[in-house]
C-alpha cells in the first residue's frame, strides 16, 4: 500500500471511528431510556434489561453506521482542507479522484457490514428480542421474583413475597401480596399460586388464602375474605407479535413472500447500504472548504441530507406497504438518483471551481 493511501486511510478511519463512538453513546442513552420506560411500565421484565439493551442497539446499527461514515469522512477530508494539506496534494497532482482508493478502502467494508446488519443481524435481533420478552412475560423468575425476598411488583403496584418457587418460574408457594390503590390497602396471602397469561394480560392466580382490604388512613372499613381462588392482575405486556410479521422474518423468507408488507420490508432492508455508499461519496465534495472556513456548517448540511434521505426511506416503505407505490419501483426512486448525484458530484469535485476561476482570470486579463 502506498504511503499516501495509508496515511489518508488512517486519517479517515480515525475520524469515522471517533464519530461512531459518539453516535453509539448517544444512541445507547436513547435506547436505555426506552428500555427503562418499558420496564417501569411492567411491559418488559427487569431481568431482560441488558439483553434488550444490546439487541435494540443492534437493531439501530443500519441507521447509525451510515451517518457515522458520512460525518467521519466529512470531518476527515475537511481537516485536510483546513490544515492546507489538500492544496499541497493538489499541487503534486493528487486531486479528489485520487482519494477514491483510500476512501473505498474504508467505505466498502463499512457498506458490506451495514448490509449484513440490515439484512441479517437487525432482523435476528428483533426476532430474538421478541422471543425473550414473550418468554419473560411467562416466567416469574425473569420478572424478578425470587423465593425468600420482598420484591416490588412489575409496574410498581405493590410488593410480593414468595416462599418457594418451581424451577420453571411458573408455580409458587406461601405467597404474600401487598398493594395500595386509591387510598386503600390490599393484603393477600395464599398457600400456592401460578402465573397465567391471557393475550397481553398477566395474572397471579392464587389458591387457598385470605384477603384483607381497608383504608390507609384512620377508619374501620376493613373486609376480610377467605377464598379458594383469587387473581391478582399484573401490568399488561406488549402484544405478542405474529409469527408471520415481516419485521421478524428473515430476508430469505421475504424473497418468497407475496405480501406487500413483506416486499416493503425487503426494500427497506436493501436501502441502508446503498444510502451509506451515496452519503460517503457525497461527503468528499461536501467537505471542500477554504483553510479559514468553518467546517461545522458542512457537517450540519450533511446531517440534514441524512435526515431527508432516511425520512424518505421510511415514507417510501409506508407507501409500499399501503400500495401507493408499486413493488417493482420499490425504493429505487430514492437510492438510484441519490447514488447518481453522489457519483456526479464526486467526479466533478473541483472542476466547477476551476471553471469559475478561469472565467475570472479571462475577465480581468
Amino acid at each position: 500500500m502506498p504511503k499516501l493511501d495509508s496515511y489518508l486511510f488512517r486519517e479517515f478511519a480515525q475520524a469515522t471511528f471517533a464519530v461512531l463512538v459518539v453516535l453509539l453513546i448517544v444512541s445507547l442513552g436513547g435506547v436505555f431510556a426506552d428500555v427503562l420506560r418499558n420496564i417501569a411500565g411492567g411491559r418488559i421484565a427487569a431481568g431482560l434489561m441488558l439483553s434488550q439493551l444490546g439487541l435494540q442497539l443492534l437493531n439501530y446499527l443500519p441507521l447509525i453506521l451510515p451517518l457515522g461514515l458520512m460525518l467521519g469522512l466529512l470531518l476527515g477530508v475537511s481537516r485536510l482542507y483546513r490544515d492546507s494539506e489538500m492544496p499541497v496534494l493538489a499541487s503534486i497532482g493528487v486531486g479528489p479522484r485520487r482519494l477514491l482508493r483510500p476512501v473505498m478502502m474504508l467505505v466498502l467494508p463499512m457498506v458490506i457490514f451495514i448490509g449484513m446488519c440490515s439484512m441479517w443481524l437487525g432482523p435476528w435481533a428483533r426476532n430474538y428480542s421478541q422471543q425473550l420478552i414473550e418468554a419473560g412475560n411467562r416466567s416469574l423468575l425473569v420478572a424478578g421474583l425470587e423465593p425468600g425476598r420482598f420484591i416490588e411488583l412489575p409496574g410498581g403496584d405493590g410488593v410480593v413475597y414468595v416462599g418457594g418457587m418451581s424451577t420453571d418460574g411458573r408455580s409458587m408457594s406461601r405467597v404474600f401480596v401487598y398493594r395500595q390503590t386509591d387510598e386503600r390497602l390490599d393484603v393477600t396471602t395464599a398457600l400456592s399460586g401460578n402465573l397465567e397469561v391471557d393475550g397481553t394480560e398477566r395474572y397471579l392466580k392464587l389458591n387457598e388464602g385470605f384477603r384483607v382490604e381497608g383504608p390507609l388512613a384512620d377508619g374501620r372499613d376493613y373486609r376480610l375474605m377467605r377464598y379458594a381462588s383469587n387473581d391478582v392482575r399484573l401490568p399488561a405486556t406488549e402484544e405478542e407479535a405474529k409469527k408471520d410479521d415481516p419485521e421478524l422474518l428473515s430476508t430469505v423468507a421475504l424473497l418468497s413472500d407475496p405480501r406487500r408488507k413483506a416486499g416493503a420490508q425487503l426494500h427497506q432492508r436493501l436501502t441502508p447500504p446503498l444510502l451509506a455508499l451515496a452519503f460517503a461519496l457525497l461527503a468528499i465534495p461536501l467537505a471542500r472548504s477554504s483553510p479559514r472556513q468553518s467546517r461545522y456548517g458542512r457537517v450540519l448540511l450533511g446531517f440534514l441530507a441524512y435526515l431527508v434521505g432516511t425520512n424518505l426511506m421510511w415514507m417510501g416503505t409506508d407507501w409500499l406497504s399501503k400500495g401507493k407505490v408499486s413493488l417493482a419501483l420499490g425504493l429505487w426512486w430514492l437510492t438510484v438518483p441519490l447514488l447518481a448525484f453522489s457519483i456526479w458530484a464526486y467526479l466533478h469535485d473541483g472542476r466547477m471551481r476551476k471553471k469559475r476561476l478561469r472565467r475570472v482570470v479571462e475577465r480581468h486579463a
